[in-house]
């Protein structure tokens, strides 16, 4: 029998400091990531390429989106490395630098008009260094908290991983919506649109200060101090957890929603060579609007995944996604606006987060701790980049002029989600199982009645904490 103290090792103090830094730190990259997102959809089109033909300026402008997760992978391989051998903080600082430097590059990019075919050529080459740099931020973030995390409590600490990427994408469009707004047209296009990209100056120097005051975790430690550190835990992974890195593929395929609700769906919406007509301002209130909620309710299903397990959250969250990604594109097209951020509140911002709260702590649960964050970057990056060439594919098979867009397109992110759901539903519970034991397949949860006990404990001495503070 274990006790609870057995199951607690890592004090509070430690354990809120990763996750603020989690946080913030997801928050500020997840800014910088998004901010490309929304330019690529609403601006790029009409000032990287050429002016004669709408349909493939919007093409070319959502590949490159997609290609910053190109690079994702081999980022995931270099910094899953770095941070499974040098430490999670070291690899999560290394991050914020790359990519707060490639997003200030964009923002002094020369236009199509100034310099020709050099500027897309331009822009791709740091879109790779943006995607090389993401790679390994969440999974990075998610293994520093949940090692810092009290047992019974991992999914609710995790999860504030991922309320910090919306935060960020809620900070991204409040940036862009003064600006496109207030602005005349001209000077957004020709130099407003530059300024969220040259604020990445703020994001490199409070990430840092943010981010160098937080400890290494004690699981990282212990390895260092027992000289278990892998020389190779990226051919460990594939080695020994490939089943694992293959369902969190699959899983990572749910990226096809924000996909449909940021990247495709503002296309949709703004593009003239659609002709839906929505104004840049009033459409980018939707995705706002959906992620406000969703920072509220991701912290709960945190918590529930805590209670439930990880595992029915991800299922249901998944397909009844992809189910009404069908009403939020037929809101759209029918030109629906207080329809479509209901479709958004409901889709993006409660049913999703069923999967998007639960997956920073489910993810390195499946893995041990020496190379945890390979093989959670390199599978999920593997997987998001499946999801990230979808933007042209909805664009390629749903053009300008062709009937039945939302049918098509939902139908495509339908199937996406189902096999992810598919994905979860083949993958081991992974909650009642203690931190030290989290990747080994022969590791027996905890009794049902005790786990419970430990994680009422935890909840009352986080509540006393506050308190006391």
């Amino acid at each position: 029998m274990h006790s609870a103290t057995e199951h607690q090792p890592h004090d509070t103090s430690q354990t809120r400091k990763a996750t603020a830094s989690g946080w913030i730190g997801s928050v500020l990259e997840y800014y910088d990531f998004f901010i490309y997102a929304t330019a690529a959809s609403l601006i790029f089109p009409q000032i990287f390429f050429p002016k004669g033909d709408p349909k493939t300026a919007i093409i070319a402008s959502l590949a490159t989106y997609g290609v910053g997760y190109v690079a994702r992978p081999i980022g995931a391989f270099v910094l899953g490395h770095w941070g499974d051998t040098r430490g999670r903080k070291n690899v999560l600082i290394t991050c914020m630098f790359l990519m707060g430097i490639s997003t200030m590059g964009v923002g002094l990019l020369p236009t199509y008009d100034q310099v020709g075919v050099m500027a897309p050529v331009l822009l791709v080459i740091l879109r790779l260094i943006q995607g090389f740099a993401v790679a390994g931020e969440i999974s990075g973030a998610s293994s520093m908290i949940l090692e810092h995390a009290p047992f019974g409590r991992r999914g609710f600490y995790s999860s504030f991983t991922l309320q910090g990427v919306q935060f960020g994408q809620i900070l991204a469009a409040a940036i862009f919506l003064p600006l496109a707004h207030y602005m005349p047209e001209d000077a957004f296009n020709s130099w407003g649109w530059r300024i969220p990209f040259l604020l990445s100056f703020a994001v490199i120097i409070v990430g840092y200060v943010i981010r160098r005051e937080v400890e290494e975790t004690p699981v990282f430690r212990k390895e260092a101090v027992a000289g278990e550190r892998p020389t190779s835990p990226v051919i460990d992974a594939v080695k020994e957890d490939w089943r694992d890195m293959l369902r969190v593929v699959c899983m990572a395929l749910m990226n096809v929603i924000p996909v449909v609700t940021s990247i495709f769906g503002a296309a949709y919406a703004v593009q003239p060579g659609y002709g839906i007509g929505f104004s840049k301002d009033v459409y980018l209130w939707i995705p706002v609007l959906g992620n406000i909620l969703a920072v509220l309710v991701i912290p709960y299903v945190g918590k529930l995944s805590d209670k439930i397990g990880r595992k029915p959250p991800i299922i249901i969250g998944s397909v009844m996604a992809g189910l009404l990604s069908f009403a939020y594109l037929y809101a759209i097209s029918i030109k629906n606006v207080p329809l479509a951020i209901t479709m958004s509140l409901l889709m993006w911002g409660v049913v999703y987060q069923g999967y998007n709260a639960v997956f920073p702590s489910f993810y390195p649960e499946l893995f041990r701790a020496r190379n945890r964050v390979s093989a959670m970057a390199i599978s999920q990056n593997l997987g998001t980049l499946v999801t990230a060439m979808l933007p042209a594919v909805f664009a390629a098979a749903a053009p300008p002029g062709a009937p039945d867009i939302p049918l098509m397109v939902g139908s495509i992110t339908l199937a996406v989600t189902v096999i992810a759901a598919l994905a979860a539903l083949s993958a081991r519970e992974t909650f009642r199982i203690r931190t030290q034991d989290l990747g080994k397949r022969d590791a027996l949860p905890v009794p049902k009645a005790e786990y419970d006990r430990i994680r009422e404990q935890g909840n009352r001495n986080a509540k006393s904490a506050r308190v006391s503070a």
